[in-house]
């Protein structure tokens, strides 16, 4: 508590004494997206105006300074700052998040797995290291909403999918798909809209918020069956090693506090879109089906048979030591999660930021975390 009442004192004095600098921040999703909106837009306004505006960034929204596939490398080259990077777009660099990635197909709770992974990265010394090897610092991730099928025609049992060309994003996903004799395929999700219209895509994996929100795809779908297949994960905040190493502690508290809070709008965000986003599609005359319990049972059958053989795949394909250690801890840390989350309200941003901020980021020494 002293520590922190003193931090609080010498905050004005330190910022205020500072001179601005401006920061690049690069995010590949366009302004309005949700991952963008709230951990960058208004993240860049929050940490501005809580910095006394000693710390500015200058958000670079659509790939516009580096492209998805290269902002690793960006923050590592010192290019940007601070990004968004999704590990499956760098499956050599990240190997050991990308495996982490795929046990999150077989998540519970999406806030729950969000939270997760943000604790796993800034606590697992494994996940650390691939980051740092990259030149970055993991600082907080996100899970998108359960992924759907969104479809041209209607699915009600696993042989519906039989011969479906199915978009998929991960690969997780693509040996579920394959498991129910569809056709996995892998395209820019910017691409799903049009080949869903030509008749090339049959079916989407995707989290609902993709029907009202960008993609659109209420307009071109048909169907919508809302069996949780897993979520994807991806780290919302990475910076520069350098970057943080150049910072007061004091300015990297105030990173970090907004930081909680721009995660917390995020996933409060997700969960209220997904609600909105399936009333929209029914009172569009799509056909919005919950998942029949031949389907469920068939997917937990299909989830159990990834979690046991993770790891030797892994190993084998992604040529890392053996993980799993970490997706065990992954998966207690989720269990950890949608404890303390179990009377919490998720679509309040100001109650998740609360509790993620108690649980988790303010026990992170903004003196001695990253610097070493």
């Amino acid at each position: 508590m002293r520590k922190y009442l003193l931090s609080a004192a010498i905050l004005p004095a330190l910022l205020g004494s500072a001179t601005a600098d401006t920061y690049q921040a690069t995010n590949w999703m366009a302004p309005a997206h949700i991952l963008n909106e709230y951990p960058y837009q208004q993240f860049a306004k929050d940490v501005a105006a809580a910095s006394d505006g000693a710390i500015e960034f200058e958000v670079y929204s659509s790939g516009a300074l580096v492209p998805a596939p290269t902002t690793m490398q960006g923050i590592g080259d010192s290019v940007a700052q601070l990004g968004i990077v999704y590990p499956p777009y760098n499956p050599s660099e990240l190997p050991l998040n990308n495996a982490v990635n795929d046990q999150a197909f077989t998540a519970r709770d999406s806030t729950a797995a969000a939270f997760a992974y943000t604790e796993l990265g800034l606590t697992n010394a494994r996940v650390q290291a691939e980051w740092n090897g990259n030149g970055g610092l993991f600082l907080g991730g996100y899970a998108t909403p359960f992924y759907t099928l969104i479809c041209m025609s209607d699915i009600v049992s696993p042989k519906d999918v039989s011969g479906k060309k199915v978009r998929v994003a991960g690969t997780a996903q693509t040996a579920w798909i394959q498991s129910l004799g569809g056709v996995p395929v892998s395209v820019p999700i910017g691409d799903v809209y049009s080949g869903m219209e030509r008749g090339s895509i049959d079916c989407t994996m995707s989290d609902a918020t993709n029907l009202d929100k960008g993609n659109k795809f209420w307009e071109i779908a048909k169907t919508v069956n809302t069996l949780p297949q897993g979520v994807v994960l991806g780290a919302t905040y990475v910076v520069g090693t350098d970057f943080w190493a150049g910072l007061e502690p004091a300015e990297r508290r105030v990173l970090l506090d907004n930081m909680a809070v721009g995660l917390a709008r995020s996933q409060a965000a997700y969960n209220v879109g997904v609600a909105a986003a399936l009333e929209g599609s029914k009172e569009r005359g799509l056909k919005v089906s919950e998942p029949t319990q031949e389907m469920t049972d068939t997917l937990a059958a299909f989830q159990s048979k990834v979690a046991a053989e993770l790891p030797a795949k892994s190993m084998a394909e992604r040529k890392i030591e053996d993980p799993t250690e970490v997706l065990k801890q992954f998966v207690a840390l989720e269990d950890r999660w949608i404890d303390l989350l179990k009377d919490v309200n998720k679509d309040d941003p100001e109650a998740l930021a609360a509790v993620l901020k108690t649980n988790l980021y303010d026990g992170i020494d903004e003196t001695t975390f990253g610097t070493n």
